[in-house]
């Protein structure tokens, strides 16, 4: 039985008869494949990338799994439509918070349309994409049985956050004051620090794309994911890094991919800050005003 993913943050979604992924009862997630070059990309990506033995087992580790692609009832009503057949990422986890972050200052691949270019620059201009080499493009904080889940208002409104905000909303993430004016930071050592920490995670990613050279990610997605009610009785969070959206992929060619490794360089120093000066969490008063003006409280994700 297929069903709209309760999870997602980010990206089509396939509620109100529109064209979205599904998710059935046994941890696949099925992401229909765009008509053109960008989804015959992404399955070339994934073919490419799940047999290629120069990826290190450390590495596969940040990919979600592929399983193949298939032809199934698009969510959309119009028919039987070819679908990747992806690792549903949240698939057993309770309550997951989970944060998608685009990462590059540059979001189209060299080969793009004139058109399409001018439509991701003027996107990439108007976000923090250009000044900070990464974007927030959705997220949902878990809060308790009563609240569930803290979500932004509008993805255009998460999308436009300055940087102080994009900070204050990585701070917010691993607090567990999620409906309070100023948030804590209470799970930041668990979630973000430690040697399974978000923190090393984004460390252990950043060594292999210092050297590799096969692939450059543009417009790609890094997801943050931890379960707070695990962290709430003193167990590890599950906290875990994923890469995911490779419709832009190309060939590296030779040449490092700068274009990732800047935003993935610059998200890791945010991360590290919150790490390394805690007492800055109590002093963001004036901009959880405007945070908290633009979020609504939901059960699930597809709102």
């Amino acid at each position: 039985m297929l069903k709209i993913p309760d999870n997602q943050v980010a990206g089509h979604k396939a509620d109100g008869g529109k064209l979205g992924p599904l998710v059935d009862d046994s941890g696949r997630f099925y992401k229909p494949l765009q008509g053109d070059e960008r989804g015959k990309n992404e399955a070339a990506f994934y073919t490419s990338f799940s047999s290629n033995a120069k990826i290190p087992d450390h590495i596969t580790r940040f990919f979600p799994k592929f399983y193949d692609t298939q032809i199934i009832e698009a969510s959309d009503g119009s028919g039987m439509q070819p679908h990747l057949v992806l690792q549903d990422l949240t698939f057993d986890r309770t309550n997951p918070s989970v944060m998608d972050i685009k990462i590059g200052s540059r979001t189209w691949a060299p080969q793009a349309a004139e058109e399409y270019v001018q439509k991701c620059l003027k996107k990439d201009r108007e976000t923090s994409s250009l000044p900070l080499g990464f974007r927030l493009c959705g997220l949902q904080i878990y809060g308790d049985e009563e609240t569930k889940f803290w979500k932004p208002e509008s993805r255009a409104w998460v999308q436009s956050l300055s940087a102080d905000e994009v900070r204050l909303l990585l701070k917010k993430f691993v607090s567990s004051n999620t409906s309070d004016s100023k948030p804590d930071c209470a799970f930041a050592s668990t979630v973000y620090g430690g040697s399974t920490g978000i923190l090393s995670q984004l460390l252990e990613l950043k060594a292999w794309f210092e050297d590799q050279t096969m692939y450059h990610f543009y417009a790609c997605s890094i997801l943050f994911m931890f379960e707070k009610e695990l962290a709430l009785k003193g167990k590890s969070p599950r906290s875990e890094i994923k890469i995911v959206d490779f419709a832009h992929v190309v060939e590296g060619k030779g040449i490092i991919d700068h274009n990732f490794l800047g935003g993935l360089c610059s998200l890791i120093k945010f991360v590290s800050e919150i790490l390394t000066t805690p007492e800055d969490c109590a002093n963001d008063g004036s901009l959880e005003d405007s945070v908290q003006r633009n979020h609504v409280y939901s059960g699930n994700s597809t709102v």
